[in-house]
């Protein structure tokens, strides 16, 4: 078996893993990256393509770099259709937003940490985690083009994605990093890009669309007036869908569709979940999918990735100057993270909760009548005025909905108290399991108010 050294071992050329990559490399570390796919095909992940947040990147990898992946600047808002209720509802998305070619964006991300001196091992599949007796992570050892080889690291950037091999294989005994993961946790996606012969009408929208049962939804996303990104996926708490077939029924149904050609077909497992309690062990970060670094109530979460990683990259620089790749050193990560969107994801995870515990029918008729601008605050601000001022203002419109109403007012009381909790996140990990103990508390009131089951 042949042995590699180096300062940084990334598992995972995707956003997070080639920010930190680049992030570190920048700095004149040694970095390398591990992909198990092939130089032509790194980069090539299933996404929405949607890109929320597209106004500002880390300076390792700008966004000057990746505006050729941008092919559709001019989304501005949601389209929302409900066919239970006959209706389309509008909906404002503030920020830059941008629909993007996602494998070319892929492949931007590679070159950038590539330029920034970052090395990339293809064709490289992690096997296992290696651990001191202390419990350490020391490296990774994997499998290269059929050879067996080993990853010695002062740390191990753990950038591998949703229900990561890395975490079955690590010992976190001796830490605090979150372990009360599940697959139910997490959504199974699929997607085509497809080319229609006209231009859409709604090039300028997301399109959203709940499917016949409560554990699904479609997308259309136009990266182009007539290049979309159609999609669906569903919670995996639920009873599996037959997803291809399900996607091409309501392709059929769609007039725009017709003699549309199919140019790419991919599927993937995506979080929809509160970001991990913690993302750190002694010698070890997990980033971006691989720590629910993701928007729960839209799947949004390039922008985080990439943040996430340059504070991963950042925190393991300083500890590896110091000497001192703890849990305490590494610390400073967890907290860069929450701040910044960690803890606006947990509140917006009570809308993702409160979407399983009530009868999907009777919620898309609530959301038919409620303003544009009430779910916009809601999905993307993460807040919204939810009670008996909403229900007076649509009066008329939300008659037979106002316990509906109150039971969301209800839930943004508990998400704003969620909300309040995780802006106190702790400083160290020490003061972790009072403060999970408090957030449980809360969480019991989010699952009596909401009427779900428990999700953690």
């Amino acid at each position: 078996m042949s042995t590699h050294e180096f300062d940084f071992v990334v598992v995972g050329a995707g956003t997070s893993g080639c920010y930190a990559a680049a992030t570190a490399a920048a700095a004149g570390y040694d970095v390398v990256v591990v992909e198990r796919k092939d130089e032509q095909e790194a980069g090539h992940i299933a996404c929405g393509d949607a890109l929320k947040g597209a106004a500002n990147f880390p300076a390792a990898i700008p966004k000057s770099k990746l505006e050729p992946a941008f092919t559709n600047i001019d989304v501005d808002h949601g389209r929302f259709e409900i066919p239970q209720e006959d209706t389309v509802l509008e909906i404002p998305i503030p920020g830059e937003l941008a629909v993007i070619d996602r494998w070319k964006y892929g492949q931007l991300i590679i070159e950038g940490a590539k330029e920034q001196g970052a090395e990339f091992h293809y064709d490289t599949v992690v096997q296992d985690v290696e651990q001191d007796r202390s419990g350490r992570v020391t490296g990774v050892t994997a499998e290269r083009k059929g050879e067996d080889v080993a990853y010695e690291a002062d740390i191990v950037v753990d950038a591998a994605g949703s229900l990561s091999l890395l975490q079955d294989k690590t010992d976190f005994s001796e830490s605090t990093f979150d372990t009360n993961v599940d697959y139910s946790q997490f959504c199974s996606a699929y997607r085509e890009i497809v080319e229609v012969p006209e231009e859409v009408e709604w090039q300028d929208a997301l399109v959203f669309k709940p499917t016949k049962r409560a554990a699904g939804y479609l997308w259309y996303f136009p990266r182009t007036g007539t290049e979309i990104n159609a999609g669906l996926g569903f919670q995996m708490n639920e009873e599996p869908m037959h997803m291809i077939e399900d996607l091409k029924d309501d392709l059929r149904n769609r007039e725009e569709f017709e003699g549309a050609e199919v140019k790419d077909k991919l599927g993937a497992a995506l979080p929809t979940r509160r970001p991990y309690d913690s993302a750190v062990h002694p010698g070890y970060v997990a980033v971006g999918d691989a720590a629910g670094h993701v928007n729960p109530t839209t799947g949004g979460g390039i922008a985080g990735a990439a943040y996430a990683g340059k504070y991963a990259a950042e925190a393991a620089m300083a500890g590896i100057e110091d000497g001192d790749l703890s849990e305490d050193a590494l610390w400073e990560y967890n907290e860069r993270v929450m701040d910044h969107f960690g803890a606006r994801y947990a509140a917006l995870d009570v809308y993702n909760i409160l979407s399983t515990g009530v009868d999907v029918d009777d919620l898309m008729s609530l959301l038919a009548n409620l303003p544009g601008e009430q779910l916009s605050e809601a999905l993307y601000a993460g807040s919204a005025s939810f009670g008996p001022a909403l229900a007076a203002k649509v009066a008329v419109k939300s008659f037979g909905h106002w316990g509906q109403i109150y039971q969301m007012y209800q839930t943004k009381q508990a998400a704003d108290r969620l909300l309040a909790h995780y802006e106190d996140y702790p400083n160290s990990p020490a003061e972790l399991e009072r403060w999970q103990a408090q957030r449980d508390d809360i969480m019991e009131d989010v699952y009596e108010v909401t009427g779900a089951d428990p999700k953690y």
